[in-house]
């Protein structure tokens, strides 16, 4: 069965995009334009995962996130204009699980829903297939909690193992330090970004030089990717 997504939006063009890519994702998609319908979407369709506007007419994003939260933990990420602290701050009072700031990329949208999908323990349709990574003289194996370097398994901490699964599963992305903070993780996670630099150097010293098809590469000033196919 597909992973459910409810939107909560008002802009009917921001709706309709996003239900666009995420359908095309394999999601099955509902969209309420205001936050008394999405209150009342969100008792009908019982959605895997919730993307909800701030500024709502009827009854404002922080209203609904609060009512979803009193009756489930479904998964809530918070979309809006404003990138201010404060806002972060109260949307994780009011129980949201992530929040992104207009104007997004799909990528990170769909990367974020991913992330907080596995989070909640919630596999979404286009992961249900993909637990196990495999390149050259490397399996990564999420079902098994497994690292396999060139044919012998590996020792591995739980947050090197996902942020290893987190890169690879999208071979060539650059990720920011802030990003890889809050997909892996978690949005409520306020620690250094010197954490992931500690966490990717521990994953070379178990990576490096094993394949020339493949590595964890430093883009400078930016971040991290899981480079594929360069040599």
């Amino acid at each position: 069965m597909a992973t459910k997504i409810l939107i909560v939006e008002d802009d009917v063009n921001i709706a309709d995009l996003l239900r666009l890519y995420l359908e095309k994702e394999g999601y099955e998609v509902t969209i309420a334009n205001d936050g008394g319908k999405g209150v009342d979407a969100f008792r009908r369709e019982q959605p895997d995962l919730v993307l909800l506007d701030i500024m709502l007419p009827v009854l404002d994003g922080w209203g609904v996130c609060r009512t979803i939260r009193a009756e489930s933990q479904t998964p809530v990420i918070m979309l809006t204009a404003k990138g201010e602290t404060d806002d972060k701050v109260t949307g994780l009072k009011s129980g949201a699980d992530d929040y992104i700031t207009k104007p997004f990329e799909m990528p990170e949208v769909l990367a974020r829903i991913e992330a907080v999908l596995r989070r909640s323990g919630t596999v979404s349709t286009a992961e249900k297939n993909s637990k196990r990574l495999t390149f050259d003289k490397l399996v990564i194996d999420m079902e098994a909690f497994e690292l396999t370097v060139d044919g012998k398994k590996i020792p591995i901490p739980p947050k090197e193992m996902e942020l290893l699964y987190h890169m690879a599963s999208s071979p060539n992305r650059v990720f920011t330090r802030n990003q890889l903070l809050d997909e892996v993780w978690g949005f409520d996670y306020f620690g250094d970004t010197r954490t992931v630099d500690v966490h990717v150097k521990r994953l070379r010293e178990k990576l490096e030089g094993v394949s020339d098809q493949w590595r964890l590469k430093t883009v400078w000033s930016v971040g991290y990717k899981f480079e594929v196919g360069q040599p």
